[in-house]
């Protein structure tokens, strides 16, 4: 299936994205999705195309949440990128009121939260980045409801739908950051 080359999307998000910060989640939601699709028998391509435009809209729908999504899909139409990227971009936001029910979609919801957490855990650490940080750290902060509690860990358990165990997936989005670290700043 073809798509969107991947340097196109990175320019279409870095002049629509002015937040530093969010570029760099959509970074770590893409590196952690093709870990994902690579583990699962998946198209990376396809499946990295999802997470780094996930947000592209951030900005532009900050006062209407329920919108978040649904305008990065309509862009992402346009551009011609297969349907069910678009849709799992849209259910990756439940106030869009578009359900994740394909494993697609509920890798990108996931992914999109665990990536939150794995930021915050680097965030902590005295020296700021993801070299020290460990599984098992992960873990324990997943537990501590109050460390990152934008973070919506029920999305993020809802890998077990993806047939993955909880400390599998995150070992895959932890590795996957990791792997890009220095492009996320930490």
């Amino acid at each position: 299936m073809s798509t969107l080359p991947r340097d196109e999307v990175l320019a279409i998000v870095e002049a629509r994205v002015l937040n530093e910060n969010l570029r760099r989640h959509m970074l770590a939601t893409e590196a952690i999705m093709r870990g994902l699709a690579a583990r699962l028998g998946e198209d990376p391509e396809l499946w990295g195309l999802a997470g780094l435009a996930h947000d592209l809209d951030c900005e532009d729908t900050a006062d209407d949440f329920s919108q978040q999504g649904v305008v990065a899909a309509e862009t992402l139409r346009e551009l011609g990128v297969p349907e069910e990227v678009a849709h799992a971009v849209m259910a990756h936001n439940p106030a869009t009121g578009v359900v994740a029910v394909s494993s697609f979609d509920i890798a990108l919801l996931a992914t999109d939260q665990l990536s939150g957490l794995i930021t915050a855990a680097a965030l902590v650490r005295p020296d700021k980045d993801l070299a020290g940080v460990k599984l098992k750290s992960v873990r324990k902060r997943f537990r501590e409801s109050a460390f990152a509690r934008g973070v919506d860990r029920d999305a993020i358990v809802r890998c077990g739908e993806l047939g993955l165990e909880l400390d599998e997936f995150m070992g895959i989005g932890l590795a996957a950051m990791q792997g890009i670290a220095p492009q996320l700043g930490l």
